[in-house]
């Protein structure tokens, strides 16, 4: 029987995606290179803040300005964050129900895990039990290191957890913690990319994800 949701945050129960390209674009323009557009960005993320600089600066940047510009990326961040950026409809209502039922729910995310707990805390209060990110120490999803704290914290085993994301690196994080995965078609990727990177369950909601949730809850 499984116990255990979970979420990747970025596309998944948060659309940050406006303020992470305002971010981006400000930090460009500081140092004098091209804006990046809306799409362009939403290619970009998924696999934290100095990859997603890494593929917005002009080609063949120097390592040097790259890193400034990561540096000057997240400070900026910090205090840019919550502007635009809100939960996907119908995602404070679902994580409602599954605190109530008392399914453990945690949060994976390759966002630094200070900025993490904050948006977790401040748009899902208590109802998310755990919140795993970016420490500096341990590698990034699709390493599934973070996933192990997880399965940790909670004394379960992979059979117990299933994984909710909307990227590539989710579908990889789930396969290689051993997780069973839901895919979110409202994210950061269209369902193609998910098809090629081995996804096979999809949520174009969260009525749908919901009612997949419930099916293994009920019959695993």
């Amino acid at each position: 029987m499984k116990n255990t949701v979970i979420f990747d945050l970025d596309g998944t129960l948060i659309d940050t995606l406006f303020d992470l390209t305002d971010s981006v674009n400000y930090v460009l323009t500081e140092n004098k290179m091209p804006k990046r557009t809306y799409d362009e960005i939403r290619s970009f993320v998924g696999n934290g803040i100095y990859r997603t600089i890494e593929l917005a600066v002009p080609l063949n940047t120097p390592k040097e300005l790259t890193d400034k510009c990561y540096k000057e990326m997240v400070e900026y961040y910090k205090t840019h964050s919550l502007i635009k950026t809100k939960p996907y409809e119908g995602v404070q209502e679902l994580i409602k129900v599954l605190h109530d039922k008392k399914i453990n729910t945690a949060v994976a995310t390759n966002k630094t895990e200070p900025a993490a707990k904050d948006i977790v805390k401040m748009f899902f209060g208590e109802n998310i039990d755990f919140v795993v990110g970016d420490d500096k120490k341990t590698p990034l999803k699709p390493n599934p290191d973070n996933i192990i704290k997880i399965f940790n914290h909670f004394n379960i085993k992979p059979e117990e957890a299933i994984y909710i994301g909307d990227s590539e690196v989710d579908v990889l994080t789930a396969k290689n913690s051993n997780l069973d995965m839901i895919a979110v078609l409202w994210g950061f990727r269209d369902k193609e990319i998910l098809i090629e990177n081995g996804a096979s369950k999809f949520a174009q909601n969260t009525n749908e994800l919901l009612s997949l949730l419930n099916s293994y809850f009920s019959h695993s």
